[in-house]
């Protein structure tokens, strides 16, 4: 592995669909990481714009566009976004985040 594969500051995000309520605030915020599907639940997408329907399925959030992810989380009605770092699985943003 090297050592630019992951970094200590590296997060990724994941959707819990089964709490998904499909009002697509977190598609309007950050388009680039997540979208709906015909379902209408939400779901996040790869570096390729690839949808990632398998359940518990993440993503890595480029820095660039963070703010938006975080945001995505605070504003979802349905709370089912969870942002963690990579590197211990601990998650920083969402339901499930430790507050400080």
């Amino acid at each position: 592995m090297s050592p630019q594969t992951t970094n200590e500051q590296d997060l990724e995000v994941w959707i819990d669909q089964d709490l998904c309520t499909g009002d697509g605030i977190c598609a309007q915020y950050a388009p680039e990481v997540f979208e709906l599907d015909i379902d209408g639940l939400a779901y996040v997408k790869d570096g390729q714009d690839e949808l990632l329907q398998e359940p518990g399925a993440t993503t890595r959030i480029p820095l660039t566009l963070l703010g938006d992810v975080v945001d995505s989380a605070k504003e979802c009605p349905g709370e089912c976004i969870h942002v963690r770092r990579v590197a211990d699985q601990v998650e920083v943003y969402g339901p499930d985040a430790e507050d400080d």
